[in-house]
């Protein structure tokens, strides 16, 4: 290893880190404590240029390449792999007349919308801001805005890339189309992407903020969703959401432990009258709705912002009718308590997600109206199988009004894209796989297709799939 180590410290000026070395344990953790990535080094790169040299490197040396920003959905795929960090690339602009952001490859949400919000400006952004903007844009990106402006990932405009043959590219609808179609939606399994432009739009009106009820008022919560839904303008995201606090002395104590149930909005205009049906429900423990800029819709829901351990599962419902109430109500909150799950929740998609864009990527449409998100702790294999087990109690009792598919961006450890996309696609992707790295160079965290000459290294024994 010390070999590899001083060769590519004659390739980049950025950082290398190899096994046993100091840092090397804190640069190849991603923020998912729950998944352990045995790679052979850490690369971080220092530019652009860095990362050409690298791939030309990696390319001579049969050494794949994983890559990662803030590392929140990895997965055992990169094992094996030298890990190119991106944190140096951090650089942002906002062209405010264009209504256009350049980000690099590095940088997270939160600086970003920042910086937008200071023109009066939003970004399709998830619901936290500590994730790394280019990760979740190349898996689509369904957040806030998703019901309104459609994926992260159709307001694309250019890449800047490195290709396997060490190539630096802008890669456009016009320039490359083939690679432009499989960035936005398809992971980083064809190029190492350095940067990203992706349009904005104005946002002077938003508001949102989150309410939270003590368990006992679930039913009326979950009824009151279903009529609020129903009616819900495009501008409108709604998320319900099941919470079991931890006992931890550092959250409030009228949280600490207690069993929870929240709606999460954030309104783009005038689109708040289905809110109506929230107010009449007693008893709210906090109401945080506001008048909000783009700059605070990471906060919305309160996730953490530290890296913790975790295994999510993810459905995509074809309905939300009062039987699917009644099939959650009964399966995932029984006398309010989740069990091992931390967080059991249904977000309201349709909108813009359920009509493909013209020049739409890989991701397609969303035909489901709702997405089902299972999430607990797992600190330990133990926790971990009782997360996987309860999590496929609940899945188990709402399978009749599941379609089986699900976001690439809900993928977890141990999980295919064949649940992501239907056949025509993946063909597609992995004939451009194919044809653009046949020597399998790029390794994402869900590849198209499995290493060449190796099993599907996504694939893992259970408990690690939930």
């Amino acid at each position: 290893m010390s070999g590899l180590g001083n060769d590519l410290r004659q390739v980049v000026r950025g950082r290398v880190l190899m096994p046993g070395e100091d840092g090397f344990e804190y640069a190849s953790t991603p923020w998912n404590l729950a998944v352990r990535q045995q790679v052979s080094a850490v690369v971080e790169i220092a530019d652009a240029a860095d990362a050409a040299a690298l791939v030309r490197f990696a390319a001579a040396a049969e050494l794949p390449l994983s890559t990662r920003a803030t590392g929140h959905s990895p997965s055992a795929a990169a094992d094996g792999t030298v890990l190119v960090t991106t944190g140096a690339l951090d650089g942002i602009e906002i062209d405010a007349a264009a209504r256009v952001a350049k980000v690099q490859a590095g940088a997270a949400w939160q600086p970003v919308l920042e910086q937008a919000a200071a023109h009066g400006l939003a970004a399709a952004c998830g619901s936290s801001a500590v994730v790394g903007v280019t990760g979740y844009t190349l898996g689509g990106g369904v957040g806030w805005f998703a019901r309104s402006r459609g994926y992260a990932s159709d307001a694309v405009r250019a890449l800047e890339v490195v290709t396997a043959d060490g190539d630096q590219r802008r890669v456009t609808a016009d320039s490359d189309p083939d690679l432009f179609w499989a960035l936005r939606g398809g992971g980083g399994d064809f190029a190492l992407v350095t940067g990203l432009e992706f349009e904005l739009f104005d946002a002077p009106e938003l508001f949102g903020g989150r309410l939270l009820w003590p368990a006992e008022r679930t039913e009326a919560v979950i009824a009151a969703f279903h009529r609020a839904t129903a009616e819900a303008e495009e501008g409108l995201s709604l998320w319900l959401t099941l919470i079991q606090f931890p006992p931890f002395p550092e959250l409030p104590e009228f949280l600490r432990g207690q069993s929870m149930v929240a709606i999460d909005v954030v309104a783009l205009g005038a689109v708040t009258a289905p809110l109506r049906w929230f107010d009449g429900i007693p008893g709210a423990v906090l109401d945080t709705r506001r008048p909000l800029n783009a700059a605070e819709v990471g906060g919305v829901c309160m996730e953490p912002t530290d890296p913790s351990p975790a295994r999510v599962r993810a459905e995509l419902l074809t309905e939300f009718s009062p039987e699917v109430s009644d099939a959650l109500l009964a399966a995932a909150a029984p006398q309010g308590s989740v069990g091992p799950l931390a967080l059991v929740q249904v977000r309201h998609l349709g909108g813009a997600l359920a009509r493909p864009a013209a020049d739409a990527g890989c991701a397609g449409s969303i035909a489901e109206p709702y997405l089902l998100s299972l999430l607990g702790p797992a600190p330990t294999p133990e926790f971990e199988a009782a997360v996987a087990g309860r999590a496929a109690e609940v899945a188990g009792a709402m399978r009749p009004y599941l379609s089986g598919r699900k976001p690439f961006t809900y993928l977890d450890s141990g999980e295919t894209p064949d649940v992501v996309f239907d056949t025509a696609t993946l063909a597609r992707l992995r004939e451009i796989k194919d044809r653009r790295d046949p020597d399998g160079l790029f390794r994402s965290n869900y590849p198209v297709a499995p290493a060449l000459g190796e099993a599907d290294p996504t694939r893992v024994e259970a408990p690690a799939t939930v």
